[in-house]
């Protein structure tokens, strides 16, 4: 399907989007009124899957009329090849997906196909919450956003460990790969393209090239040549003291939770700082679970919405979009009894009182204050770049076990 993907891509690069009709906002919620806004989105996180069918789903019925279904996809990369085929086949209207969940190498391939309705961000009226010039909401892994899609999270690499099993951990880069090399079976992480597979990846790129900064400038062929090569030496030379010899991977970042709740290893990862937190509430992890970022720093980035060109419920579409990014949807987002995904909006934009109720949410025991997240948070390389350390794991690692 991937292969697809790519191939359709060259062949139908740049083209236009479905352009945004110039209606009102409140002709959208007349509009969005009694329609089922199918929402594609990866189904592997409980507490997501509980936030979107639970909450999400029961205010924007009671608010707007609007039904929303999740429907649970296992990799959004195939709900892309299949929006291909229909932009090639000429269907237009009817699609079977109105809204999606979608970041880096997908977003820039849909919006270089003009898979996507828009620009519509811009004109939800909850838009004026973010802070448009952070970099990663303008720019979604190196591709600008452009109004095609809506922020609605944001993310950032933590590990995630047992302070009652490994009291002090290693916590730059370097010193993990000593510390997995001494401790053989200790450590795994999931199998690209997993997304949190894939981060860890990139973290490794960024440890033995120099550095994130040099990666958000343009392009050098031969000093990436260089870096991946040293990339995949690395992750070779590691697989062997990995977690069942590195014959085998996690499929997902739950399933390495589990290990590390079974005592399989001593370490997770998570996109989500607070997930650890999360877990303890869960019962899955005991409360001596803690979280550290690397002293130079973990890749974040902000997770987005958009709407497929065909989609059938566009401006259904809109109003979830625009609720996600309300006061109340991000609250509760960022409770930790709910989720504890960070906001995609700016808190010192809102009112006192609701600024009051985002500080005093808990932060979990295992959850680390914002000033250390923001002051050791890296950027994401540009989407080429990630394709092609993806694509370079299992040639040069997975295969030459």
């Amino acid at each position: 399907m991937a292969v697809l993907l790519l191939s359709l891509a060259f062949s139908i690069c740049w083209a236009s989007s479905a352009v945004a009709e110039p209606i009102s906002w409140d002709d959208v919620l007349k509009r969005a009124r009694g329609q089922t806004v199918d929402w594609f989105m990866w189904g592997g996180f409980p507490s997501t899957n509980a936030y979107v069918n639970g909450f999400v789903a029961s205010r924007v019925s009671e608010l707007y009329g609007v039904k929303l279904r999740q429907v649970p996809v296992t990799d959004i990369a195939e709900v892309i090849s299949k929006l291909l085929v229909e932009k090639q086949a000429g269907k237009t209207t009817g699609g079977q997906a109105d809204l999606l969940w979608i970041n880096g190498e997908n977003f820039r391939t849909a919006k270089r196909n003009g898979l996507l309705y828009g620009p519509f961000a811009d004109r939800l009226p909850n838009q004026v919450l973010v802070d448009w010039s952070r970099p990663s909401v303008y720019n979604d892994f190196g591709e600008p956003v452009e109004n095609l899609e809506s922020p609605w999270g944001s993310a950032q690499v933590v590990m995630i460990y047992d302070s009652a099993r490994t009291p002090t951990p290693p916590v730059s880069m370097g010193t993990l790969l000593e510390w997995v090399r001494s401790h053989p079976g200790r450590f795994t992480y999931p199998a690209p393209p997993d997304f949190t597979g894939s981060v860890f990846v990139r973290q490794v790129f960024y440890h033995v090239s120099g550095g994130a900064a040099i990666w958000q400038k343009p392009f050098d062929e031969k000093r990436f040549n260089l870096a991946s090569e040293e990339t995949y030496r690395t992750l070779r030379e590691l697989a062997p003291s990995l977690w069942r010899d590195g014959k085998t991977y996690p499929e997902n970042p739950e399933r390495l939770s589990q290990l590390l709740a079974d005592k399989e290893v001593d370490f997770a990862i998570s996109y989500h700082p607070a997930e650890a937190s999360k877990k303890i509430l869960d019962g899955l992890y005991p409360s001596t679970v803690r979280t550290f970022v690397f002293e130079e720093g973990t890749i974040g980035n902000t997770h987005f919405v958009a709407i497929p060109f065909n989609a059938a419920h566009k401006e259904g579409a809109m109003v979830v979009a625009d609720f996600l990014l309300s006061p109340e949807a991000q609250l509760k987002k960022a409770d930790p009894d709910e989720w504890g995904d960070f906001p995609a909006i700016d808190v010192k934009r809102l009112d006192s009182q609701w600024r009051a109720r985002f500080a005093e949410l808990p932060r979990g025991a295992a959850t680390l204050p914002d000033e250390v997240l923001q002051s050791h948070r890296l950027p994401e390389p540009p989407s080429d770049i990630l394709i092609r350390l993806e694509k370079g794991w299992e040639d040069h690692v997975l295969k030459k076990r």
